[in-house]
């Protein structure tokens, strides 16, 4: 999935962050459709994304709940 095309493709709960992840359009509707009208990228939230270890977009929307509500 290093091919995954993140302005077009569907993106779930079990869609892999890859090495070719990219903060567009379509991440940010399935985050706000996730998490809610309220979610923004900080930095640190952002390098926690990128960080290299593995993680699916329903990962990335739990840890942004959990930030935000905790």
């Amino acid at each position: 999935m290093n091919n995954f095309d993140w302005h077009s493709e569907k993106i779930t709960s079990a869609t892999p962050v890859t090495k070719t992840y990219k903060n567009t359009q379509n991440v940010r509707r399935f985050l706000k459709d996730s998490c809610g009208p309220g979610f923004k990228f900080d930095s640190d939230f952002m390098a926690w994304l990128k960080n290299g270890e593995p993680k699916t977009m329903g990962d990335v929307a739990s840890e942004w709940l959990r930030r935000t509500r905790g």
